[in-house]
C-alpha cells in the first residue's frame, strides 16, 4: 500500500490510496509509548455494522448508544463494541438477543488487572452497572473470566487501515484461538494497524500481521509478553509506557507482572524547549531502576486516513536507565 497519495474525504467520501499505517512505517515511527491511556474497559457485543462512530452509528436499539457512552464516560471507563470475527449476523432487532450479548468488564490497572463477564438480554442492562466501581478496581459481581481476551481493531468505517490490516489478523487468531478472539471498535492509533488490545493486562500491540499476532497470543497464554510489537500498557501515561518497555527490554523481562511502578514525576512541556521529561522508578525483584524519558513533538504529519489536516505526534527518547 502506498504511503502517499490523495487523501479521502473525512465526511465519508471515496477511499483514497493514502494509508496512514504505511506512512507511519515509512517514517520509522516508534511504537513504544503510543497506547491510549485507559485503566478500565467495558466491552459490549454488537455483531452488526458499527458506522464511523460506533456508539453513535451502530444500530443499537432505540438510540441507547448515547446513553451508554455518557454512562461509561462519567465513570472514566472506555466502552468498546466487540463482535466475533467472520460474523454473518446483522444488527437488526433481536440480532444478538437470542443468545444474549456478551460483555467483558476489564480492570486494567497494573499490577491487579482482572476481567469479569456476563451475558445480557438487553444492552440497556449496562446502565445498571456501577462502572465507577470497575474503574476503582472493585468487582461488579459478574462471573470471573480468567482467560486473556484478544481484541483486534477492525473498525474500517473509522479508518481503512483498521479493516485492511485488522481483519486478516482477527481471522488468523480465530482459526487457532476461537474462544479468545474478538473484533473491536476503534482502539486509537490507527496508523499502527493492525492493533490489538490484550485484556486484562491492558497491553496494546501494533503493526501486527497474522503470524506475529498468533505468536503474541500463544506467548500470552503461556505467560509471556512479546516486546517487539508492544505499544504500551494502557494504565500508564504514554512516557511511562515507553519507560516500561525500555526497562523490560533491558532486563529481558517478559512476564506480564514483574514490574511495579513506584514513582513518576514530570517537568517541562513536550512542545517547548527540551521537551517534557518524565522520571520513573520501577521495582523488579526487590531492585529499583530509574528510567528517564524525554518527550517532544514531531513535525506535523497525517495521523489517520480520514484526517483533513496534519497534526503533531509525540516522540519519546530514553535518556537514562540505571539501577538505583
Amino acid at each position: 500500500m502506498p504511503a502517499t497519495g490523495p487523501r479521502g474525504d473525512a465526511r465519508g467520501g471515496t477511499l483514497s490510496d493514502f494509508r496512514c499505517s504505511a506512512s507511519s512505517e515509512a517514517r520509522w515511527e516508534d511504537l513504544a509509548g503510543s497506547a491510549s491511556t485507559v485503566s478500565a474497559f467495558l466491552m459490549l457485543e454488537h455483531p452488526g455494522p458499527w458506522g464511523v462512530n460506533a456508539l453513535r452509528d451502530a444500530r443499537l436499539p432505540d438510540g441507547v448508544g448515547e446513553e451508554l457512552r455518557a454512562h461509561a464516560s462519567a465513570a472514566g471507563v472506555r466502552l468498546l463494541l466487540i463482535r466475533r470475527p467472520g460474523r454473518t449476523a446483522t444488527a437488526g432487532p433481536g440480532a444478538a438477543a437470542d443468545a444474549g450479548r456478551r460483555i467483558f468488564a476489564v480492570h486494567a490497572r497494573a499490577p491487579y488487572s482482572w476481567t469479569e463477564t456476563a451475558l445480557l438480554d438487553d444492552p440497556r442492562a449496562v446502565l445498571d452497572l456501577d462502572l465507577a466501581e470497575l474503574r476503582a478496581g472493585r468487582s461488579l459481581g459478574l462471573e470471573a473470566h480468567d482467560e486473556p481476551v484478544f481484541a483486534v481493531c477492525t473498525h474500517g468505517r473509522h479508518d481503512a487501515c483498521c479493516a485492511e490490516r485488522g481483519r486478516p489478523v482477527a481471522a488468523a487468531l480465530a482459526s487457532v484461538l476461537p474462544e479468545h478472539v474478538w473484533e473491536v471498535s476503534h482502539l486509537g492509533g490507527d496508523r499502527f494497524a493492525a492493533n490489538m488490545l490484550v485484556a486484562p493486562d491492558g497491553f496494546y500491540y501494533g503493526r501486527l500481521d497474522p503470524e506475529s499476532a498468533v505468536a503474541i497470543a500463544r506467548a500470552r497464554i503461556a505467560g509471556d509478553v512479546e516486546l517487539d510489537h508492544l505499544r504500551g500498557r494502557s494504565c500508564y501515561p504514554m512516557p511511562v509506557q515507553a519507560a516500561e518497555i525500555a526497562l523490560r527490554r533491558h532486563l529481558g523481562l517478559t512476564s506480564p507482572g514483574g514490574l511495579r511502578l513506584a514513582t513518576r514525576a514530570q517537568t517541562g512541556e513536550a512542545a517547548k524547549g527540551d521537551g517534557l521529561v518524565t522520571d520513573t522508578t520501577f521495582v523488579h525483584d526487590g531492585q529499583a531502576y530509574a528510567v528517564r524519558v524525554r518527550t517532544t513533538h514531531s513535525d506535523p504529519v497525517t495521523l489517520t486516513c480520514r484526517a483533513v489536516r496534519d497534526q503533531v505526534a509525540l516522540q519519546h527518547q530514553i535518556v537514562g536507565l540505571e539501577r538505583v
